[in-house]
């Protein structure tokens, strides 16, 4: 019994050190009415956050999910991986590994195209980093749909059009390349490398990346963790690599990564234009950011001594930004404040309600229940479907694929939790995960014949609507995306 108590404690006290601690947002000199006011824009003023953690001097002052998003899952990071990709690079620096002076082309000999440039030749690990590397254009849509086994093939047969170092070009090989050298030197992937040295030490657990063919992470892109390990990541920066009394990375590296290494643009009211550091991105108001697609954010502000971490799918990703420069940034007090009870309550009601709107319809499938309708050849890999109406009066889509039967169960004015595999095994989307993934849905019918179902991928930015049209024993089925790398809306067109 004694054994296992001193066990206990331990591992208790391992999973604790490593959480941030929370606290009133007015004890570290915020009002709890500026967070009420700063989420009720998000809520008002963007397509949809799923998620935000907001920490300032190193407590967690205010954090919240919009049901059917919660804090225990995982979320698609995209190019916000990017910048665990950069820390991966530093500590390899550190541990005399690397050098950002490194040719790219000596750790590849054997995959170096017939005629390597000069430009090519010039290239460094430095100028992979800075997304500097000379490419007019990105190298990732080469690299996936001609790569087969070999991505590093592809990348270095690719035109340097411009000298490499000045030249800002955003481009996601690029940070593929850093893992591949990684991966090179350390004879370790990038999640096996930063497990023991970032992952473990942070209390980061729940993570998962995506691979290459032959399974490298792909760096860009493809990480999954929850919204609190990515307010972690920024404390993390924050502190200039300093954890739990431990220097995990060099001060020296923090300072590079998050200052300005190249120049991407001259709008000073774009945060896309104030500069690029080791794949961050340099922000308004001396801040700092690691961003993905469709809004991803970890935001490091450190003349205020605050992060924010943000996970959504939204259209407009500076909108989110210029909220938090407006209706945030210029409260962040220095001095602790009286405990605004009043505001503070309202704010703990707020947090507690957050959800996203399902779909609200009546209706019934009527004559429609439990007929198979089979649809014409297409390219999206659905073959039929049917309606049945459940027992618990909850109703269910059956979707049938080249992955199989796909359930997909929903009621009106909830959200329904399940399963599905929908995407189409192609590589044209980047970041695209194939598998099973969790879901949450809603609808109903809008009248007799149309249905619509609203579908969210939890673990990802998506949110698909299925609308299902019938014209007597003719159907379409229109899917409109909310966020895509692509077209957002297609259909296919079936029969009973």
């Amino acid at each position: 019994m004694k054994a296992f108590l001193v066990l206990l404690t331990f591992f208790t006290s391992w999973s604790f050190a490593n959480e941030l601690p929370e606290a009133t947002p007015e004890s570290v000199g915020v009002s709890s009415q500026t967070v009420l006011e700063f989420v009720e824009a998000l809520e008002n003023e963007i397509d949809a956050v799923h998620s935000f953690v907001l920490v300032k001097n190193g407590k967690v002052i205010s954090k919240g999910w919009w049901n059917p998003y919660q804090n225990s899952e995982s979320h698609m990071l995209y190019s916000l991986s990017k910048s665990f990709t950069s820390t991966a690079i530093g500590m390899a620096c550190d541990e005399g590994l690397l050098n950002l002076s490194d040719k790219v082309i000596s750790f590849f000999p054997k995959s170096l195209p017939e005629k390597v440039s000069e430009n090519l030749k010039a290239m460094t690990i430095k100028d992979l980093l800075i997304m500097g590397t000379g490419h007019s254009v990105d190298t990732l849509k080469p690299i996936i749909n001609e790569g087969d086994d070999d991505w590093v093939k592809v990348f270095l047969a690719q035109e340097v059009t411009h000298k490499p170092g000045g030249y800002f070009k955003y481009n996601t090989g690029a940070t593929y390349m850093l893992s591949k050298i990684l991966t090179k030197v350390t004879k370790q992937t990038l999640v096996q490398y930063l497990e023991p040295r970032l992952f473990k030490p942070l209390g980061i657990r729940d993570y998962s990346w995506e691979v290459d063919p032959i399974g490298a992470n792909t760096g860009g892109y493809g990480l999954k963790i929850n919204t609190m390990s990515i307010a972690k990541f920024g404390q993390f920066y924050l502190q200039e690599g300093l954890w739990n009394g431990k220097q995990l990375i060099s001060r020296e590296w923090i300072k590079k990564a998050s200052s300005k290494q190249i120049e991407n643009g001259t709008n000073p009211k774009s945060d896309w234009n104030q500069g690029y550091g080791f794949q961050f991105w340099r922000c308004q108001n001396n801040s700092y950011r690691a961003d993905g697609a469709f809004g991803q954010y970890c935001i490091v502000m450190p003349d205020k001594q605050t992060v924010l971490a943000v996970n959504g799918g939204m259209k407009g990703m500076q909108k989110l930004l210029n909220i938090v420069w407006t209706k945030l940034y210029p409260k962040l007090g220095s001095k602790p404040l009286p405990l605004n009870i009043t505001a503070n309550e309202t704010l703990k009601a707020k947090l507690k309600s957050l959800s996203l709107k399902p779909l609200s319809l009546d209706g019934s499938f009527a004559e429609k229940e439990n007929k198979v309708y089979k649809f014409a050849d297409n390219d999206k890999g659905l073959r039929s479907f049917s309606f049945k109406k459940m027992s618990d009066g909850t109703n269910k889509i059956l979707l049938t694929n080249e992955h199989g039967t796909q359930e997909v169960k929903f009621s009106s004015g909830k959200w329904t939790l399940g399963e599905m595999t929908f995407e189409k095994n192609i590589k044209s989307v980047v970041g695209r995960t194939n598998g099973l993934q969790k879901i949450a849905s809603s609808g109903g019918w809008v009248n007799k014949d149309h249905l619509k179902v609203k579908v969210f991928l939890v673990e990802t930015p998506y949110c698909l609507t299925f609308d299902f049209k019938f014209d007597g024993d003719k159907v379409e089925l229109v899917v409109n995306y909310n966020v895509y790398h692509g077209p957002t809306t297609w259909s296919v067109k079936g029969q009973y």
